[in-house]
């Protein structure tokens, strides 16, 4: 018998045509709300989002934010030339090819653009307050499937939000279970996620400390809390990728989100703490920019001995 003849995509009719144009009008009057706000500062919307993109890629060339954001080369040149000018931003050479040249912001970027950072998370955190968490989440899920469907090959397939009651239970659970499937760590390790994730809610100072959950077709997949440790200095913890999402990029995003956010809370630097077997964590926090700066030998949670690893960033 022959091949079936694959079948075409129908055409979207003119009812699909209609729906589209009529919510990305909507979405433009919402954005749009949020845009006037911004430019009530002394940026334009494209200095706005030249920066935002050089205060979360760890490092990014010139001509690759021309096609990112669409923009003439012409016209980003003579923005980043301004911002050099300013002493907002550093051009570093790659350390693989000499004639490629990295951007990225100078603390006195990272603070200049701190304030509109702020004031962009304090205007979408109102936008979604006047809604339920059910429905918010819906919102992100739904947002989610949108990109999944459009751009398919560029779209996330998991979503990260801020803990909500339920996942501190979560996040004490699948570090016993997981830690002690993989690395045979006992009940006493358990205990000591349980200590963490109670002193945070107990004590939190929500300007200042943050956890992210990762989620995954509605099911949790990851978490990172980021804590105060001084004024001036924050600790990473508690970082954990469900094996069903590993390799997805998850662990990379939260440890992202961590930096930038401690950035913007005025940090001046990151700690953690970690085990040396936990080798794909240690290269996610190499990749970031964290250097080992101490180690410890115990057997806390363990009948072998364990190598206790502090990790630093500096911001």
């Amino acid at each position: 018998m022959p091949s079936p003849v694959p079948s075409l995509p129908a055409p979207a009719g003119p009812d699909a045509v209609q729906a589209i144009r009529r919510f990305n009008r909507f979405y433009t009057r919402q954005i749009g709300v949020l845009e006037e706000h911004l430019l009530k500062s002394p940026f334009s919307l494209t200095e706005v989002r030249v920066l935002y993109e050089l205060a979360h890629r760890p490092q990014v060339s010139a001509t690759e934010l021309g096609e990112d954001l669409g923009l003439d080369r012409g016209y980003l040149s003579r923005i980043l030339e301004n911002f050099k000018n300013q002493a907002w931003i550093m051009v570093t050479p790659s350390s693989q090819d000499r004639r490629k040249q990295f951007l990225r912001l100078t603390p006195k970027g990272r603070k200049t653009f701190a304030p509109l950072e702020r004031r962009a998370g304090d205007e979408i955190a109102a936008m979604i307050g006047r809604i339920s968490p059910a429905h918010q989440q819906s919102l992100l899920a739904a947002m989610n499937e949108i990109e999944n469907v459009l751009a398919p090959a560029a779209a996330p397939t998991y979503v990260l939000r801020q803990h909500r009651p339920g996942d501190m239970g979560w996040v004490v659970q699948r570090h016993g279970e997981l830690y002690w499937h993989e690395y045979h760590y006992d009940e006493r390790f358990e205990a000591l996620v349980a200590e963490i994730v109670a002193h945070f809610i107990q004590n939190l100072d929500a300007r200042r400390e943050r956890c992210w959950i990762a989620e995954k077709g509605g099911q949790k997949v990851g978490s990172v809390f980021l804590v105060k440790k001084s004024a001036s200095v924050a600790k990473l913890r508690l970082l954990l990728v469900e094996p069903s999402a590993r390799g997805l990029g998850i662990g990379k995003r939260l440890v992202e989100e961590c930096v930038g956010f401690a950035r913007q809370a005025a940090y001046r630097k990151i700690m953690l703490w970690t085990q040396s077997e936990l080798a794909a964590a240690r290269g996610i926090y190499q990749a970031a920019g964290f250097q080992r700066v101490a180690a410890e030998r115990h057997n806390n949670w363990s009948r072998k001995n364990l190598v206790a690893e502090t990790w630093e960033l500096k911001l």
